[in-house]
């Protein structure tokens, strides 16, 4: 994959899957301006210690070219002064991925709407549907300036999974499903303009967030099998990265708009693996084996 002389916005870097995907777009030669509200001198309320700096480092480190840039994406002068320093200092944007979400720490597991607490969960609508509808507002018009502009909406689950499935809370269901829909809806509007827009989704992904919570680094993340047979079938966030830099780099990419894709779905398409070699399909397992009861066993989704 060959991405040199590529722009691209990854909206949302600080860390998960947004690290993942501007360290692939770099690993493929990409210049990539990655914002989030996490830098070395200022926290969000996320609390989290990674920085959007250590993510533009990362993409230098890979070979492409990191740009990091604090911008609260809820704050509209913030992305408009981003766009606009795109256009002064690229004149193009060729991707735009839109992984904003911070909201984490806001959703409470099998509560009914009146029993979460409602500004936890209005403000995590914010964060994660308000955030994509700002930068898209200003982005947008600079991506079709150049045909063949790729958006990415990422989101966690397929639409056809979460057609059929309670995503935890009215208020993550929500903001998870708005976002398949959202690509969709920019699919329509862009077409005209030879641009793609596709939603995308990770497996169980390996976040420094989700490391943490089973007590397990990247280098020991299968001793967390003991605790949870099923995250065997878990993968990197540089996969789902690997899934965005494959679709920006093939020419007929336009077969995917208005598509919900996954990173397991698309490793099948485009031949790329995980860091380790493997090539998870984490939504085919839950589907297949997780949402059934079945005992883990991950032969044949690695």
């Amino acid at each position: 994959m060959n991405l040199t002389g590529k722009v691209a916005l990854v909206a949302g870097a600080t860390r998960g899957a947004g690290r993942g995907i501007a360290a692939e777009l770099g690993a493929a030669g990409a210049t990539v301006y990655v914002t989030g509200r996490t830098t070395r001198d200022r926290s969000s309320e996320c609390g989290r210690p990674e920085t959007i700096e250590d993510t533009a480092e990362l993409v230098d480190s890979l070979g492409g070219a990191g740009i990091a840039v604090p911008v609260d994406h809820l704050v509209k002068d913030d992305v408009r002064a981003l766009i606009d320093r795109i256009r002064d200092e690229q004149g193009r944007l060729d991707v735009l991925v839109n992984d904003i979400w911070g909201g984490e720490h806001l959703f409470e597991f099998d509560k009914t709407v009146w029993e979460h607490d409602l500004d936890n969960g209005l403000r995590l609508l914010r964060l994660a549907i308000d955030t994509h509808l700002v930068t898209s507002h200003y982005a947008l018009p600079l991506l079709i300036e150049r045909p063949g502009g790729l958006v990415v909406e990422v989101t966690d689950g397929t639409t056809e999974y979460n057609t059929d499935h309670y995503r935890n809370s009215p208020f993550y269901d929500l903001a998870k499903v708005a976002v398949n829909r959202m690509a969709w809806q920019h699919a329509k509007d862009l077409e005209k303009y030879g641009a793609t827009a596709v939603s995308l989704t990770p497996g169980w992904m390996r976040s420094e967030n989700m490391l943490d919570h089973f007590g397990v680094t990247e280098p020991t993340w299968r001793e967390a099998t003991a605790k949870e047979p099923h995250f065997a079938i878990s993968e990197t966030p540089r996969y789902v990265g690997r899934a965005v830099a494959a679709l920006a780099a093939d020419p007929d990419r336009a077969r995917w708009n208005g598509r919900s894709l996954s990173s397991g779905g698309l490793a099948k398409e485009y031949g790329f693996t995980d860091l380790d070699g493997s090539r998870p399909d984490a939504w085919r397992y839950i589907v297949e084996v997780q949402d059934t009861g079945r005992p883990a066993d991950t032969t044949g989704y690695r």
